[in-house]
Parts: structure tokens; sequence; C-alpha cells
């Protein structure tokens, strides 16, 4: 059965995400592991690390994903925010390596008009180049589908395909499906062919084995509508169907599926969306 979970907030200590999501029944974590709205970012102490690597035996919650934060584009055509993306991933992979965090999901970016083919080089550069500096590093990065918003990269499964066709070592990547996204994308999930036929494609153009995680979200928009807004599960365009499809799927028993939907700070609309979800599984 796949492991569920949910984005935790990293307010006042990493540990406490943990915690935060043991206390609505997560197996499984998504965080930031800083602020995701700055460049700027604290450094931890290894008692923090320790106390986070000890607090994740106690919860037995595994695995943690962290997301990079939104502020990164390795595409911009921009060299001075290029630079700082840059920077930022490169951060972003140390902080993982240093927690023990085994996966970093990152949204591979805007071209800014300024070409895809342009936009797809620049990311592949950053990646390659963060990886050539620390080959020690054994955490994945995980590419994101996007919805196709804008000048966005990873509207399509050949999107992230000519991504990773440019990096140097393959074994250094992944991919991350959001269901959101998807839909938006023109991805069809709701009925068993549409299913079907959306991961036939995902298999044949990126490997089903080289999925690594799931974010279970509904969609504010139908099919193709390209905009990126996230709904809760059963109340937005996908519906109950795609999801039992996917929670039931013995090709995905293994993965991380998290929850990316909007929460108040008791956490109560996570916990009614894990129980729901698992109502689902059979």
């Amino acid at each position: 059965m796949p492991r569920l979970g949910a984005h935790m907030s990293i307010l006042g200590g990493l540990h406490l995400a943990l915690e935060r999501g043991q206390s609505i029944g997560c197996e499984t974590i998504q965080v930031f592991t800083r602020n995701s709205n700055r460049w700027q970012s604290k450094q931890r102490t290894p008692e923090e690390l320790e106390l986070f690597r000890k607090t994740q035996i106690e919860t037995g919650i595994h695995p943690v994903v962290a997301h990079a934060i939104y502020l990164i584009n390795l595409a911009s055509p921009d060299s001075t925010v290029r630079t700082m993306s840059n920077d930022a991933f490169r951060e972003e992979l140390a902080r993982c390596q240093e927690a023990d965090i085994p996966y970093l999901v990152l949204h591979p970016g805007s071209h800014r008009g300024s070409g895809l083919d342009r936009g797809i080089a620049r990311i592949a550069q950053g990646i390659n180049d963060a990886y050539a500096e620390h080959p020690e590093y054994t955490v994945l990065t995980l590419l994101e589908n996007t919805a196709g918003q804008g000048d966005t990269i990873g509207r399509t499964f050949e999107e992230l395909a000519q991504i990773a066709e440019r990096i140097q070592d393959r074994s250094r990547i992944g991919y991350c499906i959001d269901t959101a996204h998807a839909l938006a994308s023109g991805h069809e999930l709701r009925t068993p062919e549409g299913y079907a036929e959306t991961f036939a494609r995902f298999d044949e153009v990126l490997g089903l084995d080289k999925l690594c995680c799931v974010h279970l979200n509904d969609s504010r928009y139908d099919l193709g509508a390209e905009r990126d807004r996230h709904e809760h599960i059963g109340k937005g365009t996908i519906g109950l169907e795609a999801f039992r499809l996917i929670l039931n799927d013995p090709r995905f028993a293994d993965l991380p599926m998290l929850l990316e939907t909007p929460k108040s700070e008791d956490l109560h609309e996570d916990a009614e969306a894990l129980a729901l979800l698992r109502s689902l599984m059979t």
C-alpha cells in the first residue's frame, strides 16, 4: 500500500514537522527545509539535525520528501536570477543530504519567453553543475510536472524527458507527478481508460521505475485549463475515481503520496482528507 501524508510546516523546527504529521496520521511527509519565500536561509546546528533524526525514528514517518523553494528558477534567462537559483538549488541539496532526506522535488522553472530549448538547457546545466560539485550526494532530484501556465516547463512528459536527456548522470533524477497539474495540463485521470492512457504514456516517455513520489491534489480547474490551483480531495474537478485508481494501482504500492491542499492551523483538513483517501483503498 502507498504511504500517505501531507506537506507539513517546519515552524519552530524541522523535527516539529514530523510531530505534526504524526498527530494526523501521516506515514510520510513533505517539507520545505527552509523559509520558502526567502533566498537567505539559516544554517541548522548538529543538535537540530540530531533531533530531527531522533524524531523521525520515534514517529516512524518515512520517507521525508523535501520541496525546493518556489523562488528557484533554473531556466531563467536573467543571469542574476539564474545564479541565485543555482546557488539556492545547491543549498537545497546540501540541506537534504545533511538531514538524510532522500528526495528533493523541484519545479523545472520558466523560460520567461526565451524559448523552451534554452530553458531546458539551463535547467540541465544547473542540475549537472550541482552534482558535479558533490558527486558524493545521494539525494535524488525529482522533477515535477507542471500545469502549463505561461512559460513554465514540464507541462508534458516529453518536456521532462528533454531535461533528463541532458543530465549527465540520470541516476541523480526521478519524477514527482502532481494530479492537479496533470489534469490541468491535459492528462485525463478520471476514467479508467484515461488513467491507463496517461500512465502508459508516462511509462513510455519517462519510465514508471523513475516515479518516486505523487502529489495528491484535486484541482479547481478542468482538463487542459493550464491553471494551477489545488482543491481539497473530492471537491474539485478531478473527483474521487482518479484517486481510487492511483491509490489501488499495484505499481505504486510503495510510493509516498502527499497532500498539498489548503489547511488551517489545526490540520483538520489534512486529517479528513487522509481518512477519505484511506477509505478508497482496497
